[in-house]
């Protein structure tokens, strides 16, 4: 022993240690490994069964032992962590609250799994209050995640000093993994699960139970992020990420133009950004002369969301300064994916196909072991029965052994050779009261002796049928997704319908043209110089000019099809051409449907003015050309007028001005747009204008110009009336 002087009357004795001596660089190898393997397999990486990482799934196992289910009130957050860190993980206090602050925040998780009550923090990055104020308890969808537990499905584990059993995973009624998503960083690799919705998660998960090589792209349409935003989609890069569990998903902001106040509110963001990040980096850009067209910015969020707020210079373009942005800052990112998960202990990447096929072969077990357990239980209540029901028999015989019996340690064996009993059935009968010994308690026993029967048969059946576990699973799938299921908070649109070019990089050469369009659907653009050295218009056999004008290179063009349908493009999108050339069939470039025609082009600057249509039975609708203008530069858009009844003629009007219908049984009419009310909805029907009998219809329907009445009218047929028995406007019948 050695000896150590503390002072003059006190000496200490330690025992003598031993030194090992060890090479550095393998005991830091060694050590680094085994810290690896702890943070991969017991902190960083979700379980696939159940979706959670270890202490998620202690914070809510906790929870669910203190009976802090939906139902029951709220409890103090220090008292969850406090139990948490004492049981099941003892780490630091900060890092427990955090996750179950995390676990309760909407925008963090699409289902929120713990329902908290105070402040746990906002969208804009403001942190909870400390757990001292708030309160917590488990959600009703958390329900679902611990249903079961207490029947043996899954395997429990002692704690970390053996006092406590802990589940090494939850029952998860449903693919927890991929409805709420994970992020984690480990040693040497990462997990990025992006959260899905849970509708179409549980419709995939069903399908795959009953066909195995279903298409999940069929049913699975792409993620659902808790904070919305708009998923820019693009279907091989989104069967690329579904099917590796490897790739990006791009994510841009959602905005709303406020005209009054000439403003831009942007009140969803990617979930890889925050809004101070996109406000530092708008202003960065804004600083440095690159967006002229912002006069300030700020963060505007509140309790009811997110808002984010740029005030514009007057004459600013919003959907123009959004592409900038998009392009230069956060308001556009890419959610990376990397669907890696702990399957039996050990990391793996897979997609979405093979996690749920894991998930579902968890879940199949979960539902086997339940159903063992139910047969076990009910199995040992007959067995009960049984010897109850021998005792019912002759309950004269049993009383008379029990009151003849000298010892009471000597009842049991006694009931035992009395009935031909069992030590368990002897016990249970010897403890029956008094008061039960009737006629009504001995049927109620026997018919339970036929009904556990039947039970017992029912649940053989089970444990030996796939298919009726295959039910069973899908039954529990379909009642959690109408029980909890929700639309979608991520709006999709497709890459096929935003523009590629480069707001900033882009510049179109503006220059005076002339647009020419044919009856069969043709279309040129000539160039002053060219249009007057040019001879006459070439065309097919049979086709007409039926619409010239002249305009700027940088104008836009919207083709109405037949299909109602109009086709978005521009000017400067076609080669300048020759008078001598057929020109480019619209159809073909802009891809239209299959038997769909083009049938009128609009030119336009800017989205003002506004779309008459007038159809065959004398009706006319008008539509303000801003319906027409998308802030995510759709070149489609669907419903471009009414299908209700046959089209006759579509005009743009930058302004008011007069229209002259004429009607194949020689009436004319001539009004003024502002007889016509104006509606938002691109498909209405209009109002009755110029009333047709039976037989009758539009015959033709063109700007009328002053002076032109009289003259001879390329659209007038025979026996037209005189000028001055046209119909004025105060005569049309309004809808």
């Amino acid at each position: 022993m050695a000896e150590v002087k503390h002072n003059d009357n006190e000496r200490i004795e330690f025992p003598e240690q031993k030194i090992i001596d060890v090479e550095m660089k393998k005991e830091v190898e060694r050590s680094f490994i085994e810290y690896s393997m702890s943070v991969i397999a017991a902190r960083a990486l979700p379980d696939v069964r159940d979706g959670m990482k270890p202490g998620q799934r202690r914070i809510l196992y906790a929870m669910y032992e203190d009976h802090l289910t939906s139902d029951k009130p709220f409890r103090k957050s220090a008292t969850t962590v406090g139990n948490v860190l004492g049981r099941y993980h003892p780490h630091g206090d900060a890092a427990v609250y955090g996750t179950m602050v995390r676990m309760a925040q909407d925008f963090s998780y699409r289902y929120t799994l713990v329902e908290g009550h105070g402040n746990f923090g906002s969208v804009d990055g403001d942190g909870a209050a400390a757990y001292r104020y708030t309160e917590a308890r488990l959600s009703k969808i958390s329900d679902e995640l611990m249903r079961d537990l207490d029947k043996n499905v899954v395997v429990m584990t002692k704690n970390f000093d053996n006092r406590l059993d802990e589940p090494t995973v939850l029952p998860a009624r449903f693919p927890n993994l991929l409805v709420n998503g994970s992020v984690g960083i480990a040693v040497g690799m990462a997990s990025s699960i992006c959260s899905f919705n849970l509708k179409e998660i549980c419709d995939t998960t069903i399908e795959l139970i009953k066909n195995s090589d279903h298409n999940i792209m069929d049913t699975l349409k792409a993620p659902d992020f808790p904070g919305g935003g708009m998923i820019i989609y693009d279907r091989v890069t989104m069967e690329n990420v579904l099917s590796s569990g490897r790739g990006g998903i791009l994510v841009r902001s959602k905005y709303t133009y406020d005209k009054e106040n000439n403003c831009i509110d942007i009140y969803e963001i990617p979930p890889t950004t925050t809004a101070e990040a996109i406000i530092d980096k708008i202003i960065e850009k804004a600083k440095g002369s690159q967006l002229k067209e912002i006069s300030d910015i700020r963060d505007e969020s509140d309790k009811s969301g997110l808002k984010i707020t740029i005030d514009l210079k007057r004459g600013s373009d919003p959907d123009k300064l959004m592409k900038k942005l998009y392009k230069a800052t956060p308001l556009e990112e890419s959610f990376p994916c990397n669907f890696n998960v702990l399957i039996g202990g050990t990391p793996r990447v897979l997609g979405v196909k093979d996690l749920l096929l894991e998930w579902i072969a968890f879940r199949t077990e979960a539902v086997r072991r339940r159903v063992y357990f139910d047969l076990a239980k009910a199995q040992k209540k007959l067995h009960l029965l049984q010897g109850l029901e021998k005792i019912l028999l002759d309950i004269d015989k049993a009383i008379k052994i029990v009151r003849e019996t000298a010892e009471e340690s000597e009842v049991v064996p006694n009931l035992m050779i009395g009935f031909g009993i069992d030590e368990v059935q002897a016990e249970y009968v010897a403890e029956i009261k008094l008061r039960h010994l009737n006629r009504e308690y001995i049927m109620k026993r026997l018919q339970d002796v036929e009904d556990l029967k039947a039970e017992i048969a029912e649940m053989e059946d089970t444990l030996a049928s796939k298919n009726k576990i295959k039910k069973i699973l899908i039954n529990e799938l379909k009642e959690v997704s109408e029980k909890y299921g929700k639309e979608r908070r991520s709006e999709i649109i497709y890459a096929s319908e935003i523009e590629e070019d480069d707001p900033e990089e882009a510049v179109v050469e503006d220059y005076n043209v002339t647009l020419f369009f044919s009856k069969a659907g043709y279309f040129k653009k000539i160039t002053p110089q060219s249009l007057r050295m040019s001879g006459e218009q070439k065309l097919k056999e049979g086709d007409e000019i039926v619409q010239t004008v002249e305009t700027t290179n940088a104008a836009e063009l919207l083709f109405f099809s037949s299909a109602h349908q109009v086709y978005k493009s521009k000017a400067a999108d076609f080669a300048d051409g020759k008078a001598s050339i057929l020109g480019e069939y619209i159809p073909a470039k802009l891809e239209f449907d299959e038997t769909e025609n083009a049938i009128y082009m609009a030119v336009v600057q800017k989205y003002t003015g506004f779309m008459i249509f007038v159809f065959d039975n004398g009706r006319g609708a008008r539509v303000p050309m801003s319906s027409y203008a998308t802030k995510t530069n759709r070149k489609k858009l669907i419903n471009a007028y009414c299908n209700k009844f046959t089209l006759h003629t579509a005009l743009y009007c930058e302004q008011e001005c007069d229209i002259l219908l004429t009607s194949t049984n020689g009436r004319m009419m001539l009004i003024n747009t502002t007889a016509l009310s104006e509606k938002a909805a691109k498909d209405n029907g209009g109002i009755a204008v110029m009333t047709q009998k039976r037989g009758q219809r539009i015959f033709s329907a063109e700007k009328y110009v002053e002076g032109t009445l009289d003259k001879p009218h390329r659209f007038r047929p025979r026996n037209l009336p005189a000028a001055g028995n046209v119909k004025k406007d105060e005569d049309i019948e309004q809808n």
